[in-house]
């Protein structure tokens, strides 16, 4: 690590603790993924039997994908343009600083689009509490943000937001606001489920989660949609979870980390599921609506139900959360990335991030536009970064120079299948979600 990046590592701040480290990446992992996709997808493709290929692909993604983009990030002290450069200087190659711009263009395409959602979400939230939500149609209100520079105030709401905390730092920023924001999520959601739980009906909604309909196993489609489900509810980009990465401390044990990251990621998207089908079911309406489940099925939903507009703004809150603390993730490797490019001041570069993010995604908040952004930027650019991470960390910067990381602050040695499920099975489910993904019209 150059002198250059470990100043700025020191200005930006590192984790202090492991919870906060294990409470960002869960922050960063847990969005609308979880909250909308995994339900219905649940349901739809063999109720609790998905759960077997969702489980076994995020135990695989989790300990070579989640702690290789860890590991590539605390070894090099930087996020994916300095480490794809050290990367292939490794290897006596020039060039790696270009090939990590694109993992980083993943992230930005996301946080644009993103902003825009998160800003309907904080809308919302000012509607439950209103009344203004409950007072008209759901879809009419919904849409009326929807349109052409529709939601111009929230979304640059959440744009001062995410910029506010990030220039506080990772110490008291972005570690600190996940460790309130992370768990005040979990409890939100908790009490959700357990009201939905006392709904008439609502045994409908369990039985679409959990009845196993095992023939899905038998369909290749299934495993397809777990692997995807999976890998992107991981927040595998090749880019912010390497970020995460750089400012963890050495004496950390990465996979351990790892492990309950991807375990609290998987337990937010029971716990929607939980919290949002068996409503869904109890009212007698769609769940498999996908994104506008959460602005217009819902909010119907919770219009029905006894003391409807306070489980409303405990849901949208919570939602918000998921929502600030994954974007917190997004703007941070872009603007890691303009402090050690330009060695500028955080300041400024945390200022012109969010200043670009906010101006393109105007021209965006059209929905079918912003549709199409998403799209683009989910099925072509995040997953091809992504793959081309795991390349760099397990063929170019190498299995010997990964596992040498990953076994700092570590007593017991990795799995003796380790170096083939990382080095091969890895890499060819990563090509897996690249083409199929494209083929299939996205599968995360």
């Amino acid at each position: 690590m150059d002198n250059n990046i470990k100043n700025q590592l020191s200005q930006n701040g590192h984790f202090t603790s492991k919870i906060g480290f294990i409470l960002a990446s869960v922050g960063s992992a847990v969005g609308m993924g979880n909250i909308w996709m995994f339900p219905y997808r649940v349901g739809q493709y063999g109720g609790a039997a998905f759960f077997i290929p969702y489980f076994l692909f995020v135990a695989l993604f989790g300990l070579v994908g989640l702690s290789g983009e860890f590991a590539l990030g605390r070894k090099t002290g930087t996020g994916p343009v300095g480490s794809f450069e050290q990367a292939l200087a490794s290897r006596g190659k020039k060039g790696g600083a270009k090939l990590g711009y694109l993992p980083l263009a993943g992230s930005f395409g996301i946080a644009i689009g993103y902003c825009i959602v998160v800003g309907w979400i904080l809308r919302s939230i000012f509607g439950a509490l209103s009344g203004k939500m409950f007072s008209m149609d759901a879809e009419i209100y919904f849409h009326q943000a929807t349109g052409a520079f529709g939601s111009i105030p929230w979304h640059l709401a959440v744009v001062v937001i995410t910029a506010a905390i990030l220039l506080l730092g990772i110490t008291n920023g972005i570690e600190k606001i996940n460790r309130f924001m992370m768990p005040a999520f979990f409890i939100l959601f908790l009490i959700i489920a357990v009201r939905v739980f006392f709904l008439p009906g609502s045994l409908e909604g369990y039985r679409y989660l959990l009845l196993p309909k095992w023939e899905a196993l038998l369909q290749p489609k299934t495993w397809i949609m777990a692997m995807g489900q999976a890998f992107f509810s991981l927040s595998i980009t090749g880019s912010g979870m390497i970020i995460y990465g750089s400012y963890l401390k050495p004496s950390e044990d990465i996979i351990h980390s790892s492990a309950l990251t991807a375990l609290l990621d998987t337990f937010a998207a029971l716990i929607s599921g939980f919290a949002i089908i068996p409503a869904v079911f109890a009212f007698g309406l769609d769940p498999q609506s996908g994104p506008s489940l959460l602005f217009i099925t819902l909010p119907r939903v919770f219009e029905k139900m006894p003391m409807g507009r306070i489980f409303a703004i405990f849901f949208f809150i919570s939602v918000l959360f998921a929502g600030i603390t994954s974007l917190l993730n997004m703007f941070e490797v872009c603007t890691e990335a303009l402090q050690t490019r330009f060695h500028a001041k955080r300041l400024s570069c945390v200022l012109i991030v969010s200043t670009i993010i906010f101006v393109v995604g105007l021209f965006i908040e059209y929905m079918p536009y912003m549709g199409q952004w998403m799209d683009t930027v989910t099925i072509f650019i995040v997953p091809i970064g992504a793959l081309l991470g795991a390349v760099i960390i397990y063929w170019v910067f190498g299995l010997k120079t990964i596992k040498e990381e990953l076994m700092k602050g570590r007593n017991k040695p990795l799995p003796k299948c380790f170096d083939f499920l990382a080095k091969y099975l890895y890499i060819f489910l990563s090509a897996a979600v690249v083409i199929l993904g494209i083929l299939l019209g996205g599968i995360g």
